[in-house]
């Protein structure tokens, strides 16, 4: 058990600090965002797991040979009112710390959902005074604002694309197909689900500055996902207009959706864009450049390889967890 907690804590470690941030400065995630987005979750769920798992296991370490035996040794104290006297002060402190951390991280995800969910109830309470529908399509509505807007906003069969007159008087008919294919991705792939499980992680650890790295990761890839969407269809020239014409509006998104965050509504450019987080100015820059400096995308070796290793990231907190307990 000694063994297993120490090995857990330093996976942990490698997987808060050096991975995150040696990833976050790669070049290859743009070459293949989706392969990206897995071993970033890999990494957020692996880290998760093996922070808590070594807490627990060092706890649980004076009275059972493995986890499962000392969580059933664990039980039988509480449920018996059985003297606690073989566990140490630094075990029980190692317990309650996985019991609290694990509360927290629970707490803070559904936190983080009941607040997106009232913020775009609001929101459509807004859209349906503001906005009317459009003609180029079913869940897509116009609201009368200068500057060019387009977002998303999720729900389910209650999602809805939302443009502004700006922007429709700023593109060409291709480029307005190219940010509707764009936002449609969003809603078709579930971004939002993306963001809102790491905005939680973020909201939940906000010192831990690979949360942050995370999250702009996660942002900018669901973008590039959505792009590449779009240019199944459209040309790289109509889409790199389209993203330049939606990032020239004002910093004042339309309607009050500044309000939105972690979720509520996706931004693009300056407006608000429905996945959840801000298209910031260095994500746009990153897909211009993306689009008109391509790269050769990866290998399906090199995406195997990526995806198996993000399988083993799981896999090995599992199984120091788990599998002691089944064999013994």
């Amino acid at each position: 058990m000694f063994w297993t907690s120490y090995l857990l804590a330093v996976l942990a470690l490698i997987l808060a600090w050096p991975v995150p941030v040696l990833l976050s400065r790669a070049q290859w995630p743009a070459r293949s965002p989706f392969t990206a987005m897995v071993l970033w979750q890999a990494i957020a769920l692996a880290g998760g797991l093996s922070m808590i798992g070594a807490m627990l296991v060092y706890g649980l370490e004076p009275i059972g040979d493995n986890l499962i035996a000392g969580l059933k040794s664990l039980a039988g104290m509480v449920f018996n009112n059985e003297p606690t006297t073989a566990l140490g002060f630094w075990h029980l402190f190692a317990l309650s710390a996985a019991a609290l951390l694990t509360a927290h991280l629970v707490f803070t995800l559904l936190l983080t959902y009941y607040k997106i969910e009232r913020q775009r109830r609001r929101h459509r309470e807004l859209l349906a005074l503001l906005a009317s529908p459009s003609d180029d399509g079913p869940g897509t509505v116009v609201i009368n604002h200068d500057s060019p807007v387009a977002y998303c906003l999720p729900g389910g069969a209650r999602s809805v694309t939302v443009l502004s007159d700006g922007l429709m008087a700023a593109l060409e008919p291709a480029e307005l197909r190219a940010v509707l294919i764009h936002e449609n991705a969003h809603l078709s792939q579930r971004h939002d689900l993306l963001l809102w499980a790491f905005a939680a992680w973020r909201q939940a650890l906000p010192w831990f500055p690979t949360t942050r790295l995370a999250q702009t990761a996660v942002n900018s890839l669901i973008e590039m996902l959505a792009d590449d969407v779009a240019l199944r269809t459209e040309s790289k020239g109509t889409l790199i207009k389209a993203i330049a014409i939606v990032a020239s509006g004002t910093s004042q998104p339309a309607i009050g959706t500044g309000a939105l965050n972690a979720g509520g509504a996706v931004v693009e450019g300056n407006a608000v864009s429905a996945t959840g987080g801000a298209d910031s100015p260095r994500t746009t820059a990153s897909r211009v450049s993306r689009l008109l400096s391509p790269q050769p995308p990866l290998t399906k070796g090199l995406r195997i390889l990526v995806l198996v290793a993000s399988a083993l990231l799981l896999a090995v907190p599992t199984a120091l967890l788990i599998v002691p307990g089944l064999l013994g």
